[in-house]
């Protein structure tokens, strides 16, 4: 019953999670021609550029503790509260250093092309906001979707009508006022969850939570910073090689490429509670059942995604970008490899060897490397994508191998998932070489879809069945 009663759960907070990251993505797409028409590209620049450097020292200045929450759950099960506002207290102590540093070290003109008031909300953000990734961790693992999912969504209004209210109030700064209108509501969020979690666990140090979570967290600064590189890199090197036209050509077609995270991200985070509970008691024909059907819908949603993707570029982008369609592709699959090697870095995670993790993601940082620079230089900035693809389906094979041959856990069905990946690198390439036939591409897609849909019917049916009956106790509590 325990069982059936999370693996409900987990099927409930991922349609929710979906949902809420819809909506998220939409105002995305909505404010983006806002955004181009309120600013300059210099401004945008200036902005982005900003929440750059603030996603890159965060692997630093959090010190990856948060990758600790999901087994300390498990370890620390009635000290939970307590653990939670500890780490919190470790984490900001060490963002409060940092802070103090840099505003004593860095130059009167600021640093990184940005003013000293710029650099202090920068580090300012950095010692406050982690609270709020604290408090959706916490929910996370606690079932409670609805408040996870709250935090999100009143992040991104706030953040859209602060920021285009600030734009018009400082029309001389209009940079630094798209900044503020991001740093603002992480301040004030990143407050509220730090009180609430110091309210709930009214622990600001034990020494046995700061070395577990330490032991667990260090290891993955590499690790994070590798997959920041691993990620980014394309673009610096397609900009030291190629054109700026090149350049946007390929961020256009790599953000479209990667639109499925939102769903696969949304999944991940109903899923990984569940994982955990499982696999720590030991059901893993429970696992490897579940897992597998999610490995096969994402499969068949990426290669759905990609049947349909000259279609988005239409839609979304200028006609004079038509031509990243190309990259989509294989960015897509890349995305799909994530997907799947993000399982063994669950089970990674759950045994506590993030040393692993953080080496193989150096490797694969370093391969990918390699390969840009040959290749970029040879057949332009579409070679890049089918590096990144490389790359991930690279990490896959490392991180398999770490599971299996050097922990020793059977856990997936792991022979299958491999030819299934390998399938659908074949049929995506090939989805690809039918772009300019539109009709035969449509045609093959719609037939793979009808088969799917006959062989997993009773699947389909149990996840109708679930939908229906959770809305139908939601119009009742109502």
């Amino acid at each position: 019953m325990a069982q059936e009663g999370s693996g409900t759960k987990a099927v409930k907070s991922g349609l929710w999670y979906v949902l809420s990251n819809v909506l998220i993505r939409a105002v995305g797409i909505i404010t983006a021609p806002i955004y181009t028409r309120l600013l300059t590209t210099a401004e945008t620049g200036y902005a982005n550029n900003f929440n750059n450097y603030v996603s890159i020292f965060t692997v630093v200045t959090c010190l990856c503790l948060i990758y600790s929450v999901g087994r300390a759950k498990l370890d620390f099960k009635d000290e939970f509260d307590a653990y939670m506002s500890s780490i919190q207290t470790l984490s900001s102590l060490f963002g409060l250093v940092i802070l103090t540093l840099v505003m004593i070290f860095s130059p009167a003109e600021g640093w990184l092309g940005y003013p000293r008031y710029a650099l202090f909300l920068m580090f300012l953000v950095l010692t406050v906001y982690p609270s709020v990734d604290y408090q959706q961790y916490k929910y996370r693992f606690e079932w409670r979707y609805r408040e996870n999912i709250a935090i999100s969504v009143i992040l991104t209004i706030l953040t859209v009508f602060l920021s285009i209210g600030l734009i018009f109030m400082m029309p001389e700064d209009k940079g630094f006022a798209k900044i503020l209108g991001t740093v603002i509501p992480e301040l004030l969020l990143g407050g509220w969850c730090y009180f609430n979690i110091v309210r709930k666990g009214r622990c600001f140090y034990r020494k046995e939570y700061w070395r577990y979570a330490l032991s667990i967290g260090l290891p993955m600064i590499p690790h994070g910073l590798a997959l920041i590189l691993l990620a980014r890199m394309d673009t610096s090197m397609i900009s030291r090689r190629c054109t700026m036209a090149e350049v946007g050509l390929y961020t256009s077609g790599y953000t479209i490429g990667t639109l499925l995270m939102f769903i696969t991200n949304a999944v991940g985070n109903a899923w990984l509670p569940w994982f955990n509970e499982r696999l720590y008691a030991e059901d893993r024909e429970a696992i490897r059942e579940k897992n597998r059907l999610l490995m096969e819908g994402g499969t068949a949603l990426t290669l759905l995604f990609i049947a349909f993707a000259p279609l988005a570029v239409r839609i979304l982008l200028a006609k004079s970008y038509r031509e990243c369609m190309w990259v989509v592709p294989p960015v897509a699959l890349g995305t799909l490899c994530q997907y799947f090697y993000t399982n063994y870095v669950n089970v990674e995670l759950f045994y506590k060897k993030t040393a692993m993790i953080a080496v193989n993601s150096i490797i694969a940082a370093g391969v990918n490397y390699v390969l840009n620079a040959v290749f970029i230089e040879k057949y332009g900035y579409i070679a890049a994508a089918f590096t990144t693809l490389f790359g991930y389906a690279f990490l896959n094979l490392l991180h398999f191998i770490c599971t299996r041959l050097i922990l020793k856990k059977k856990i997936y069905a792991d022979g299958y998932y491999f030819l299934l990946l390998f399938a659908a690198i074949l049929g995506g390439l090939l989805l690809m070489l039918l772009y300019k036939q539109p009709v035969i591409r449509y045609g093959i897609t719609l037939i793979l879809a009808l088969v799917l849909a006959i062989r997993r019917k009773n699947d389909i049916l149990k996840l109708k069945t679930v939908i229906v009956q959770r809305f139908r106790r939601q119009e009742k509590v109502d």
